[in-house]
């Protein structure tokens, strides 16, 4: 009598890599084949939606860097963050020639740390001169001698209180203000961040509203408007954006799939003398 062992009766695991960004062996995550291959589809669907002459920009928000090095592999160059922990922590994973964008909200007490990174390329969210100056000392201590830091400037153009940005009348001042007061950057672009569904009325008067901000700061500043980018458009809306003059798409979950939720901060220990919660 011949008995097979279990292990030969049970199906094959599904190949699996793991990453960690340097944090304790239980924050590493798994990574499938199957999702690498979906990613490689993913991409290459999005890809041929966007025109050659338009930047994709790739975001991998709260995804394994090894997704990142998957789409880096499959001819993507252009990523975007929106933590600036997670920028850093995973731009090491890539080669040197990939280009970082941050695309969320930043403070000045992490513009050092942003800009310690040496793949960043472009900070798509400067809201206020007081942002735009601590990026200037900053870039002018950390990258002596390299060329200016592309930025752009972020403009509500829904006015929702939980959006970025400075208000659309502000945009010009800012942008004034960027040009004059800070030589270590490089003002390329405006951005901004359109409603998310229909139901709250759809990104097109957002992106209405972006273009003719572009317009007031070019006559402003002397320039042509196509010197000024436009990086508007997301995964559900990045076609309209394109239509709409965007420059720059920021896309995530329709290349790299949905996010999982944002883990909460960690506890904080109780004060001394403090019972614990």
């Amino acid at each position: 009598l011949v008995v097979t062992p279990p292990s030969l009766l049970a199906p094959p695991r599904a190949r699996t890599r793991r990453w960690s960004l340097g944090g304790p062996a239980s924050d590493m995550a798994e990574v499938t084949e199957a999702e690498l291959d979906s990613v490689r589809e993913r991409l290459a669907a999005v890809r041929g939606r966007v025109p050659a002459d338009r930047t994709l920009v790739a975001v991998s928000k709260l995804k394994p860097a090894e997704l990142m090095v998957c789409a880096y592999e499959a001819g993507q160059r252009d990523f975007g963050e929106n933590y600036v922990q997670e920028l850093v922590d995973k731009g090491p994973r890539l080669p040197a020639d990939a280009r970082l964008h941050f695309i969320g909200h930043l403070q000045t007490n992490k513009v050092k740390l942003l800009l310690s990174e040496p793949r960043l390329c472009c900070v798509h969210t400067v809201d206020s001169l007081k942002l735009a100056a601590e990026l200037q000392k900053r870039a002018a201590a950390l990258r002596p001698g390299q060329a200016p830091l592309a930025v752009m400037a972020q403009v509500n153009t829904s006015g929702e209180a939980s959006k970025g940005g400075c208000a659309p009348a502000e945009c010009v001042a800012l942008c004034e203000g960027i040009r004059a007061s800070c030589p270590a950057l490089r003002l390329t672009g405006l951005m901004c961040i359109g409603k998310y569904s229909a139901a709250e009325g759809g990104s097109a008067a957002d992106f209405e509203t972006l273009r003719r901000c572009r317009s007031e700061a070019a006559a402003a500043l002397g320039e042509e408007e196509g010197a000024l980018h436009l990086s508007m458009g997301m995964s559900h809306d990045f076609e309209e954006a394109i239509a709409a003059g965007a420059t720059h798409v920021r896309v995530g979950s329709t290349i790299f799939g949905a996010r999982p939720p944002k883990p909460p901060p960690a506890a904080q220990p109780p004060a001394e003398g403090q019972p614990p919660p």
